[in-house]
């Protein structure tokens, strides 16, 4: 019928895709609709590994104190944030110069960040629990390493299997990073406004109440022979 021949007018030259295309993520973000929707994805998501990342940073100054651990950690995580804007907003058929540049950039540096993550969870944990978390996250770390792998030998090959195998492990990559990141919801259950104010002044509220504790007795032993030299 003529519904049916227009059915299939519409159907078949997203099925040929469908087949010929290997499904990485940038190509399901190639073509509008799809590429609003992906840039807008890339976005947000750039968004919120900031926050997350710039959240846990002021909780490890909280709650322990700063270290190198955690000021890399800031930095990777911003870094894989610029390279997840450049990938969400340069698609691969219309700058592929640029968005392999962000996807060179997002995904080294998402590799990078849990890694550092996972040992910063190691060196703070004191309790059962917390060392349970990173095993956790060392678990999915070495998930997503063998992952991350494995999706770029495949993708270099000229073999059309391997190609769809590197699609799905790279996949498999972005999920494992995204559960990552839920994992933080155990120390984010204990962020308080103090965190904030961590943020706000730069340091911890261990040191700031130590320098006021400091303040306080030079101030008391610059009274007193004021009102000794009274008497």
């Amino acid at each position: 019928s003529h519904k049916n021949r227009q059915l299939i007018v519409i159907i078949e030259p997203w099925a040929s895709n469908l087949c010929s295309d290997v499904l990485i993520c940038s190509k399901c973000g190639t073509l509008p609709p799809e590429s609003c929707f992906f840039s807008l994805i890339c976005s947000t998501g750039s968004f919120m590994v900031m926050v997350i990342v710039l959240l846990r940073y002021a909780h490890v100054i909280e709650k322990h104190q700063n270290c190198v651990l955690n000021t890399a950690s800031l930095s990777t995580g911003w870094i894989c944030a610029a390279g997840l804007i450049m990938v969400g907003n340069f698609q691969v058929d219309n700058a592929k110069v640029l968005h392999y540049v962000g996807a060179g950039v997002a995904f080294p540096t998402s590799m990078l960040l849990v890694c550092l993550q996972s040992a910063l969870t190691y060196r703070l944990a004191k309790t059962q629990g917390e060392y349970n978390v990173g095993h956790l996250r060392l678990f999915m770390t070495l998930l997503a390493f063998v992952a991350l792998v494995l999706s770029g030998v495949f993708f270099v090959q000229e073999s059309f299997v391997l190609q769809h195998a590197s699609a799905i492990f790279e996949w498999v990559f972005c999920l494992i990073i995204m559960l990552f990141y839920g994992t933080f919801a155990f120390e984010f259950a204990g962020i308080s406004s103090d965190t904030m104010m961590v943020l706000a002044r730069g340091q911890s509220l261990q040191s700031v109440s130590r320098d006021h504790k400091i303040e306080s007795l030079a101030g008391a032993s610059q009274h007193q022979p004021e009102s000794l030299s009274i008497l």
